[in-house]
């Protein structure tokens, strides 16, 4: 059969090893993606240090998946190979329990989450449960696209469900792996957005992503200039 790569930790604070396995087939319900980028995610260290419960090793993580569907298992109806697609933490759903018909889907009784209880995207190819899926626009590069399946999708959530609206303060500590993604989100928005880092060189960049103003946390109190500004309404 034919083979792939994949970077797996084999134990509990184990070394990332480079081994290689057969391409996995995709059983009913999952598709087989052939993987173009994956993100790395702080919760990654998650399997590295084996603090989730209930990892079984080896285990190859990665949730911030960017790739193209290479096969479909059976019963798949909404995909189907040559498609863009990304896929998140939330590693698919069942859609009837209690949990799922309320909407919140990340606690469905399943609990799947990618790279965590399978194998994720830290390989060549991976399996993903066809709820687990997002079709990626043909205008974002596969680099650019994976880490908005987690960090991305963070920052969207949380200024979508904030009840701010366009012209509100929104506040954004950081301008790193989240912080980046919520200055330009909340600019986007319409948001005025006040980007809030350590050091005045950090300063361009903050407006080059979009923001109407910047705090120097170590020559500025950032609580005392948001409140000049009439306050936030959002902290990021």
């Amino acid at each position: 059969m034919a083979t792939m790569h994949v970077v797996q930790v084999s134990r509990p604070d184990g070394p990332f090893e480079t081994v290689e396995r057969q391409i996995p087939e995709p059983g009913a319900g999952w598709v087989r993606i052939r993987v173009q980028a994956c993100g790395i995610c702080h919760s990654d260290s998650l399997v590295k240090e084996g603090t989730f419960p209930g990892i079984q090793y080896p285990r190859v993580p990665g949730h911030e998946v960017a790739g193209v569907i290479d096969s479909v298992g059976s019963g798949v109806a909404s995909w189907q190979p040559g498609q863009r697609v990304g896929v998140g933490w939330n590693g698919g759903y069942c859609g009837h329990c209690e949990h799922c018909r309320r909407g919140d889907l990340f606690a469905c009784v399943t609990g799947r989450a990618t790279g965590i209880t399978y194998d994720g995207g830290y390989a060549e190819y991976m399996l993903a449960h066809a709820t687990a899926v997002a079709l990626m626009p043909a205008e974002l590069a596969p680099v650019e696209a994976a880490p908005l399946m987690c960090a991305g999708v963070t920052l969207f959530n949380a200024l979508r469900n904030s009840g701010a609206r366009p012209g509100d303060v929104v506040a954004v500590l950081g301008l790193g792996g989240l912080g980046h993604l919520g200055v330009q989100y909340a600019a986007k928005m319409g948001f005025y957005v006040v980007g809030i880092a350590r050091g005045k060189d950090k300063e361009p960049l903050a407006c080059e992503l979009g923001a109407s103003a910047y705090l120097d946390s170590q020559s500025q109190d950032p609580a005392a200039e948001l409140l000049r500004l009439g306050g936030a309404r959002v902290i990021l």
